[in-house]
């Protein structure tokens, strides 16, 4: 099917899609124009160019930049490996390196987050960094990591305890879940910077980062629950009844069995959990930890970039798409990797 035919079955196949057809275009035109003269004449992208640290770094000092550019080398360099493992394009390297490196990705990530997070807190042997120094798109980037990796087996395991055969449990996990999803993620964060103090010994204080990270996995392991019970109530039982007759005890056939299955059904809910858990970083700035919108905020305080609320919103809007996207992108390849 050449473009005119496709244009004419699919535009122009009868007066009224055709006249639609040419509205939208027009409207479209019309707004194409008008978006670009804005960006092109009006716009005053300085106010990114002159904040661009501030954006991605916020007020770490300058003169440890270099231990930025460390954590992003090791990240990049780990987040080649991991999309070559699982990436059937890339057959020479999964051919030499799978059964090497497979086993131990896991840990490999996770030597790798408490290396990056020594480098930017600093402390045995190098200079300490405040967390009220950490901002912008690093904060943003780190909290919403650390929340993606806690809520996700804590969800798993509520998800499992609402499916239970004990009642103390089934209902323990009922009872949070319908609690926390019935109460707003700002309450939530609100209590966890306000309250929690209180229930803690007065000689022992949490960081705020701490306290926000643990509002946003408490909220956020409720909505993962529901989402991993979806694909627990998925699986036959009779798989279950198999797996007992042939001598599995529940722990077992539970996370070689169901879980596996399970997860890999509710891979788009999980991932969409998990883009949302990245864009409710943006309510941190209300509890005040100053991570990208916080930042934003701030730039726009300064007299010389008085009103010029266009340019930084639309700015840190693609830097969220861009995010988000990539872990929608990834979501669909490890769906196509799985169901092959």
């Amino acid at each position: 099917m050449n473009k005119l035919t496709w244009l004419h079955k699919n535009l122009f196949n009868n007066w009224y899609n055709s006249l639609l057809t040419i509205i939208c275009s027009i409207f479209i035109f019309w707004v194409a124009k008008g978006c670009l003269f804005w960006a092109f004449n009006q716009a005053q992208w300085q106010v990114i160019q002159v904040n661009l640290h501030l954006f991605l770094v916020g007020r770490f000092p300058q003169n440890l930049y270099w231990r930025i550019w460390i954590v992003l080398g090791i990240n990049t360099f780990l987040t080649v490996i991991t999309w070559s493992l699982f990436n059937k394009k890339t057959n020479f390297i999964k051919s030499r390196f799978d059964k090497s490196l497979t086993p131990v990705l896991a840990p490999i990530w996770l030597l790798a987050f408490t290396i990056n997070i020594w480098l930017i807190g600093g402390g045995f042997g190098l200079q300490s960094v405040s967390t009220n120094l950490w901002n912008g798109l690093l904060l943003t980037l780190l909290m919403a990591i650390v929340s993606i990796v806690l809520s996700f087996p804590l969800g798993v395991l509520l998800a499992l305890g609402r499916t239970s055969n004990l009642f103390l449990i089934r209902w323990f996990s009922v009872l949070y879940i319908e609690i926390v999803r019935g109460l707003p993620l700002i309450g939530i964060l609100f209590i966890a910077q306000v309250m929690l103090p209180l229930f803690l010994p007065p000689d022992l204080r949490l960081d705020r980062l701490i306290r926000g990270i643990a509002g946003l996995v408490l909220f956020s392991a409720a909505y993962m629950a529901e989402n991993v019970r979806g694909g627990l109530q998925s699986i036959p039982r009779g798989q279950i009844e198999a797996a007992k007759a042939l001598g599995f005890n529940p722990p077992l056939f539970i996370i070689l069995i169901v879980l596996p299955q399970a997860l890999r059904a509710v891979i788009p809910a999980i991932v969409g959990q998990f883009i949302g858990l990245f864009k409710d970083t943006s309510l941190l700035s209300l509890v005040g930890l100053v991570e990208l919108t916080g930042i934003a905020r701030s730039i726009l305080a300064q007299p010389r970039f008085l009103g010029r609320y266009a340019e930084v919103y639309i700015f840190i809007g693609l830097i969220y798409w861009l995010f988000c996207y990539s872990m929608s992108l990834a979501s669909r390849r490890l769906e196509k990797q799985l169901s092959s």
